[in-house]
């Protein structure tokens, strides 16, 4: 697992941080929670704000845990500051929206293009954009198989950060 002192891969230039709380600890792995951050709710336009609706859903506990490994000093109640590759959050928000919308406007227009009717743009359409989410689906799964997005134990919550040399 990544900690302070080993070097970043090459070409990762930054990471962004974050923190979460230890809630489980199985063996080696300890599970932790994201906290939650200011920016939903504290705001003065949070009762007209979109984005709140949109992760209520995953505000599910298990839906937020996720695993840190070979980290065996970290007890239930540790807050920690991990951090995940920019490059890697870069690509998995590009395979998330990006690919299906791609996907979704290429299909319509090939219809549109091919046909010129508005039922076979939309069907074109809704296919191209499932077409895009199973590639999404796919390109995630590689994500995560690779490892680039897989949070990195930085620090815990108090302590200074550490420099590291990257190349």
């Amino acid at each position: 697992m990544f900690d302070t002192d080993e070097r970043l891969e090459t070409g990762s230039t930054e990471l962004v941080e974050g923190t979460a709380r230890v809630v489980e600890v199985t063996g080696a792995v300890a599970w932790l929670e994201p906290e939650a951050t200011t920016s939903c709710g504290g705001c003065a336009a949070s009762g007209a704000c979109g984005a709140k609706g949109i992760g209520t859903i995953a505000n599910r506990v298990a839906a937020r845990r996720f695993p840190l490994r070979d980290h065996p000093e970290l007890r239930v109640g540790d807050r920690v500051v991990v951090g995940v590759r920019g490059d890697a959050l870069v690509k998995a928000a590009l395979t998330a929206y990006a690919m299906p919308l791609v996907t979704l406007f290429l299909g319509g227009g090939l219809a549109q293009w091919a046909w010129g009717t508005d039922a076979t743009t939309i069907a074109a359409s809704v296919g191209g954009l499932l077409f895009g989410l199973v590639l999404a689906r796919l390109g995630a799964g590689r994500l995560f198989a690779s490892g680039a997005s897989a949070p990195r134990f930085l620090r815990r919550v108090g302590q200074a950060p550490q420099t590291c040399q990257i190349i």
